[in-house]
């Protein structure tokens, strides 16, 4: 099927045939996971749309593609306004939507393993004011008219280490099953990939740019589990890694496990299991306790070796990326550098480390208007020239074993304008506020997010992204629980040894983007005089930040002494990694204000 337009023909015909009137797409997968591995990018085949948040609506006359203010700009590039209306969340919905848009006495289908059970009541409370029902698929239609759907992945699963971790996978599921007894539960299904992840101290390759691997697991209340993963992804290593206490099973006898919980009590998580899990367990006679994953807190407080791992991979990677800007410093004015051959350098770098797993996403490479586009993704039909006298914004990140690192870096090529500098030490600003922020323990990131966008709000502007999101320990880049944002999160309260983003941004629709990002580690702080326990950021990202940019009579005395520390610190950090010209250009990048 050549074009977009024939694939959704086919969707509608086939619509037709399994006796439905619509059918809902999200980019996720079985899991909840927000990167997903080829064979569940069902969005991306049938729109054409290659942002990683989204979901279509099909009905037979009518679709819509719904995504948030990261893809406003992306998504009318990629997706055919022709045949898909534009909606924007969170201002609108797929329920509300369809409750405007779906006939009388429709039936809208779902697959019940790619949608959570609030979702699924969401939408059918929807439907009934138009007397149309919500119906779950037994085959989803998307899969049934693509031909060339990529297989699962069959990479094996890997051991990671405790030298990585800084805790067994034993003390992991002891932790886990002292929770349930206290809960007074039998066990708990872990459908998330990175919770299963660390829960057992394994990684894998089944999703690129995230070491997780296809799995689910269940947990007991003495501490045994039972992990259903297909066969050929395990080895020996494995096998021993995971020892008696953990039964193995095919991962297709998952569905059919759920069956067995008649009489007891079982945790599942409601952001993070899919409706057929809880379909399951209810069908089978549990009693289902639907209360957060008990991973994912202890996943986001990072341990120990844990953050020493991290600070290790930091300062690795900020020396590659001080390589790359300083590569980019002497090249770019030449002319003849691109999005695509400047992103292929930056990872070059990074594979010089020897220590490069992947990287923690794909690059996002913007030049000029390109950085405009907040989740940009530079490819042949788009990729601009880095021209003179214009800003290129790059965000990237390396999967380590010691760490999961994610950093951006607005650069002047050539002379900025007034207007570029000015905007972009209103983000600076920003960005500096947050560095600093004191704040009492239980505060949470949502209370946090105005600090970095106050000096922009001065100015009548902002950005439409979050602030923060949480980072995982060689796994996702991007970690839930914590947030710094106002919405979709940022009610978690915030713990030492959470590490997060500080990215806030400006972007000017057809002409540039900026964007400043480091990695902070929450850390506690002895306050003179203070009447409760504080907390603060430890910045870890250290690469310079373009002096070109910053317009120094619009910081204040402590921004200035924040901003001329900082760079004492990537020089101490990164320059001795450093040598002979890129060390004479960092000493310039990094000489004070």
């Amino acid at each position: 099927m050549s074009s977009y337009e024939d694939r959704l023909k086919a969707l509608r015909a086939q619509l037709v045939r399994q006796k439905l009137d619509g059918f809902v797409v999200p980019l996720t997968d079985e899991h909840m996971s927000e990167y997903v591995g080829a064979y569940a990018q069902r969005l991306a085949w049938l729109t054409g749309f290659q942002g990683s948040a989204g979901s279509a609506v099909v009905l037979p006359e009518e679709a819509a593609i719904f995504v948030d203010g990261r893809y406003t700009l992306q998504v009318r590039e990629q997706v055919d306004g022709a045949h898909w209306q534009y909606e924007s969340v969170p201002q609108t919905s797929i329920a509300a939507w369809l409750k405007d848009h779906a006939g009388q006495g429709a039936r809208i289908g779902y697959d019940p393993w790619l949608h959570t059970r609030a979702w699924v009541r969401q939408a059918t409370e929807a439907l009934a004011g138009k007397g149309a029902e919500l119906v779950a698929v037994d085959t989803n239609p998307v899969d049934a008219i693509w031909p060339d759907r990529p297989a699962r992945s069959d990479a094996k699963l890997v051991v990671h280490g405790d030298a990585y971790a800084g805790q067994s996978a034993a003390e992991k599921r002891a932790a886990m099953a002292d929770w349930l007894t206290e809960k007074k539960a039998d066990a708990v299904v872990l459908s998330a990939l990175d919770s299963i992840a660390w829960t057992f101290n394994i990684r894998g390759k089944d999703v690129e740019r995230t070491p997780v691997a296809l799995a689910y697991a269940i947990v007991h209340a003495d501490a045994t589990a039972d992990l259903y993963v297909a066969p050929e992804k395990m080895d020996e290593a494995v096998a021993q890694h995971l020892g008696n206490a953990v039964r193995v099973h095919d991962g297709a006898d998952f569905a059919v496990a759920l069956a067995d919980f008649a009489g007891k009590t079982v945790v599942a998580d409601p952001e993070r299991a899919v409706a057929a899990i809880f379909n399951g367990l209810d069908d089978g006679g549990a009693t289902v306790l639907p209360l957060r994953d008990p991973a994912v807190l202890p996943k986001a407080i990072k341990n120990g070796t844990e953050i020493a791992g991290h600070k290790a991979a930091q300062v690795r990677d900020g020396a590659a990326l001080s390589r790359f800007l300083h590569w980019v410093a002497v090249e770019a004015p030449k002319g003849g550098l691109t999005e695509l051959s400047a992103s292929d350098r930056l990872e070059a770098f990074r594979q010089e480390t020897g220590l490069l797993e992947d990287l923690s996403f794909d690059t996002i490479s913007g030049a000029g208007p390109n950085g405009a586009v907040v989740h940009y993704r530079a490819e042949e039909k788009t990729n601009r020239p880095i021209e003179l006298n214009s800003l290129y914004l790059v965000d990237s990140g390396g999967q380590y074993r010691d760490g999961t690192t994610d950093v951006t870096r607005t650069l002047a090529i050539g002379s900025p304008t007034e207007e570029m500098r000015r905007r972009f030490t209103l983000v600076l600003k920003g960005h500096i506020a947050l560095a600093r922020a004191v704040f009492p323990t239980g505060t949470r990131g949502g209370q946090l997010d105005a600090l970095a966008r106050q000096y922009l709000w001065a100015e009548g502007l902002d950005y439409a992204h979050g602030t923060g999101h949480g980072v995982g320990s060689f796994l996702s880049v991007h970690e839930g629980p914590q947030r710094i944002a106002t919405f979709g999160g940022g009610d978690e309260p915030l713990a030492a040894g959470m590490i997060l983003s500080n990215e806030p941004g400006y972007y000017k629709t057809g002409e540039y983007g900026i964007r400043i990002e480091n990695l902070v580690l929450v850390e506690e702080r002895d306050v003179p005089g203070a009447e409760k326990p504080m907390l603060g950021f430890e910045t870890l990202t250290f690469a310079p930040i373009d002096r070109a940019l910053i317009a120094i009579d619009l910081l204040n005395d402590a921004e200035r002494a924040w901003m001329d520390a900082y760079h004492v610190a990537v020089l101490d950090l990164v320059g001795p990694q450093l040598e002979g010209d890129a060390l004479a250009w960092l000493k310039a990048a990094c000489a004070p204000l």
